[in-house]
């Protein structure tokens, strides 16, 4: 059975094909992780870590099982609008919902 070849590298003007399980090749991958901020500097800090323990007690349960009719602990707040440092929308309740990491990772892969 013939193989799939890998993607292209999805840096600008790259014409390398992408290493397993990224989007883009060894060069630029690690440019890429580079430029990312650390998830203090994303806003995730101490102030964040109370937040989210307050918030996974209030809503113990994944937001999207629950619609399916299943019971999975919640394990991540997922802001349904990326906030993109956008701090207001970043600590808008409105804006989040608890999830587990399979609902979390699926929703954020199609996001991407």
């Amino acid at each position: 059975m013939p193989y799939k070849p890998r993607p292209g590298c999805k840096y600008p003007y790259c014409s390398n094909r992408a290493t397993k399980g990224s989007s883009y090749c060894n060069i630029h991958k690690k440019i890429i992780e580079r430029q990312r901020l650390t998830p203090t500097e994303r806003g995730y800090d101490y102030k964040w870590k109370k937040f989210r323990e307050k918030y996974l007690k209030r809503n113990p349960y994944c937001f999207m099982c629950l619609k399916e009719g299943k019971l999975t602990q919640s394990k991540v707040i997922d802001h349904i609008i990326p906030h993109k440092g956008d701090k207001e929308l970043f600590w808008d309740e409105g804006n989040m919902q608890a999830l587990c990491f399979r609902c979390h990772n699926r929703k954020t892969g199609k996001e991407k």
